[in-house]
């Protein structure tokens, strides 16, 4: 990840949750479902200052396909998010609920 993708992250996270972000960390994540890799990438952890109920928050971004724009996911580090690769299945359920609605 570039430093421009940091500060994307960054930006987005606080504007998502009105407080200040600090980078802490990344990890690879990587996930498949029946075999299909349906993630593969780098999932940041952002400390966070000033949030009502969380000190933490994972973000990453995935780029679309089609016009190669990069969308952005972030989710706060409360249960049962844990770790980056809770926070990218939650994105991935909630994805998929919406795509079967």
């Amino acid at each position: 990840m570039s430093k421009a993708d940091f500060v994307a992250l960054k930006r987005a996270v606080e504007e998502f949750y009105g407080c200040e972000a600090n980078y802490v960390s990344s990890e690879h994540v990587r996930e498949t479902w029946d075999e299909t890799l349906v993630f593969d990438g780098m999932v940041s952890l952002f400390g966070l200052t000033g949030h009502p109920a969380a000190t933490r928050c994972y973000a990453w971004s995935v780029e679309q396909q089609g016009d190669g724009e990069r969308i952005v996911y972030a989710a706060l580090c409360l249960p049962p998010i844990q770790k980056g690769r809770d926070a990218v299945l939650a994105s991935l359920a909630v994805k998929q609920r919406a795509l079967s609605d």
